[in-house]
């Protein structure tokens, strides 16, 4: 069986004498691994940077097989960024939060472009803003949307300021004020107020997480998250 598709990707981990296992996103194919011989090698390592870009071809038996995979760069994301630390772990954060949670095979090519969407705009001065609403349609694209369009109580979608940890809709200021000890802060740039700024991402990344890891991983996020997460907040708490 063989198959030539686009990928993103999104890891890779040391196989044999140079080789690794690379896994990509493909756009019509879905999340998908395969074995590439002289993946470590100098030629080709730059080839396998999360985010990377790429034209593959896969090979094996049978579908379910691991398979051979041979690569042709198309374009290199991660290497704008690497003298831009934040941004270098958005774009690692987004491939691990969709290695971790997609399933194998199942194309979502909503996901595939919204990845290439996120990369492009991690070059903006908005970029955190975009990363955040990114994880939102992430969410969406995972089975679990949240609802932030009008007050669960009220209907109305005046100062919509709260979120519900466990229905994911919000609620307005007057009606989530008692409770706000129980809610999740929601970033007013996420319902059209204002363009954002450290705090509000702050939120918007507590926010996301708290659904990632209950609705959709039902686990811990993944490490390049978290790492995102703390890294963004200690640059911000020092005024960079």
């Amino acid at each position: 069986m063989e198959w030539s598709d686009e990928g993103i990707v999104l890891s890779t981990r040391p196989h044999g004498e140079g080789g690794a296992v690379a896994t990509l996103l493909t756009r019509t194919r879905g999340r998908h691994a395969g074995l590439v011989m002289g993946a470590r090698s100098a030629r080709q390592r730059g080839n396998f940077e999360p985010g990377s870009l790429v034209a593959a071809r896969w090979r094996g038996r049978l579908p379910n097989h691991l398979g051979n995979l041979t690569v042709e760069p198309v374009h290199g994301y991660a290497a704008a960024f690497l003298d831009e630390p934040l941004k270098l772990a958005a774009l690692t954060s987004a491939c691990a939060l969709t290695e971790a949670a997609l399933p194998e095979h199942e194309p979502h090519p909503a996901v595939f472009d919204g990845l290439l969407a996120l990369f492009g705009l991690l070059d903006t001065t908005a970029w955190a803003e975009a990363y955040v609403r990114w994880e939102v349609g992430f969410l969406s694209e995972s089975g679990f949307g949240l609802d932030l369009d009008r007050c669960a109580v009220t209907g109305s979608n005046d100062y919509l300021a709260y979120v519900s940890p466990r229905t994911g809709r919000a609620v307005t200021a007057s009606v989530g004020e008692p409770y706000r000890d129980r809610l999740l802060p929601l970033p007013g740039f996420l319902v059209g107020l204002g363009g954002g700024g450290p705090a509000e991402v702050g939120q918007g990344l507590r926010l996301t997480g708290h659904f990632l890891e209950r609705h959709v991983l039902n686990g811990p996020l993944p490490p390049a998250r978290d790492r995102l997460r703390e890294r963004y907040e200690n640059v911000m708490a020092r005024g960079a």
